[in-house]
Formats: structure tokens, C-alpha cells, sequence
């Protein structure tokens, strides 16, 4: 029985593929929890998986450049904390930002607003922070409302200019434009003008 969870554990990590990060929850389903924890224990060991926080584990990447094991992606270990601990997360900062394309600058720290309590953790070298927020803030239909609002929020309104404008529209699905401009109809004013623009086919100046 252990071995066959043991094989099961690692078919479902490599369909995931590398980078992929996850917790014993997520593997929950291959066995009972002890028979998943030592099946964990025993992949770690052997190389396999390697653990980058409590009851933390991800697929490492590999560089063939390198020749080494890359760092941990932190936003898909962000991720797999949110399925571990059942909250939902939006990005904050400069990690929304770079996400969108507006920033190219890499997060020193990355911070998530979740409807969970606050927590912090270490994952490699990088600090990776869970703040709480109000769960109507992170209410909305869609995920992508969620980033887009949070997004507008993190550059300030007067921030908000064309290039901005720009890189969100490009940032979000064309198909999902009209759903968003209906799920995020009861945003700040100043939030849901700048949605507008972004969801419209024409280019605003932005004063």
C-alpha cells in the first residue's frame, strides 16, 4: 500500500510539472494522511521533491544553464498555502503589478491580501506575507475583477495613466471585459472609471 501512494504521489507531481508547489492537503486524496506524510518524507529524501516551507514541498525547476535547482516559485507556493489553509488571496504591491506587466521590477518581499489572519512566511530567501482584509473587498465573481481592482488601488490614483492603462488592457482576456465592467459596477468611482478605460476598445489620454 505505501508504495502504491508513494507512486501515486509522484504521477500527480509530475503531471503538475516542475515548479509546481503543494502541501499533503493537496495529495490528500491518494491515501490516508500519515501514509502521505511519509511518502513526502521519503521523496525528499531521495531528491525528488524538496521542502521549502512546513509542510510545504514543491517540483524543483532546473537549470540547465545553472546546472542547479532554481529558487522555489514563491507565487505558486502563495498558492498552495491559500488551498492548505482555505483562504482566498489577491496579490499586493509590487507583485500585482509585475504580474500585469506594469512593473519590471522582481518583489524583494511578496505580499497577498487574504481573507485569512496574518501570516508570514520564509520561502528559500524570500519573505512571502499574508495580510487580511475585509472579505467584500475580495468579493467579487470573477478573479481577474479581484486583481484589477486591487491593481488600480496598489498605483494610486494618481498614477494611473495611459501606459498603465495599457498594459492592463493587454493583461486582461479580451472576452472577459464586459464581465468585469458588470462585476466590478459597485467599485470606487475613480477605480471603476479607470476600469472602464481599460475594458473600452479606445485609447484614453489619462490626465
Amino acid at each position: 500500500m505505501a508504495e502504491n501512494i508513494t507512486r501515486a504521489i509522484k504521477d500527480q507531481i509530475n503531471r503538475k510539472g516542475r515548479g509546481w508547489a503543494f502541501s499533503p492537503k493537496d495529495l490528500s486524496r491518494l491515501g490516508p494522511s500519515e501514509a502521505v506524510h511519509v511518502a513526502l518524507h521519503r521523496l525528499e529524501k531521495q531528491g525528488r521533491i524538496r521542502r521549502v516551507a512546513h509542510g510545504l514541498y514543491d517540483l524543483p525547476r532546473y537549470s540547465s544553464l545553472l546546472k542547479s535547482n532554481l529558487s522555489p516559485d514563491v507565487d505558486k507556493a502563495a498558492h498552495a498555502l491559500a488551498r492548505k489553509f482555505g483562504w482566498r488571496i489577491i496579490p499586493n504591491g509590487n507583485v500585482i503589478l509585475n504580474m500585469m506587466g506594469i512593473s519590471t521590477q522582481v518583489p524583494a518581499r511578496y505580499e497577498y491580501l487574504s481573507d485569512g489572519p496574518y501570516r508570514k512566511f520564509c520561502i528559500g530567501d524570500t519573505e512571502l506575507s499574508f495580510r487580511k482584509i475585509a472579505s467584500k473587498e475580495a468579493s467579487f465573481k470573477y478573479p481577474e475583477s479581484a486583481l484589477i481592482v486591487q491593481g488600480l488601488r496598489t498605483l494610486g490614483k494618481n498614477a494611473i495613466d495611459e501606459k498603465a492603462i495599457k498594459k492592463m488592457r493587454a493583461w486582461l482576456p479580451a472576452g472577459m471585459r464586459g464581465k468585469i465592467l458588470d462585476d466590478t459596477r459597485n467599485a470606487t468611482k475613480w477605480i471603476y472609471d479607470a476600469i472602464r478605460k481599460i475594458c473600452s476598445e479606445e485609447d484614453y489620454a489619462v490626465s
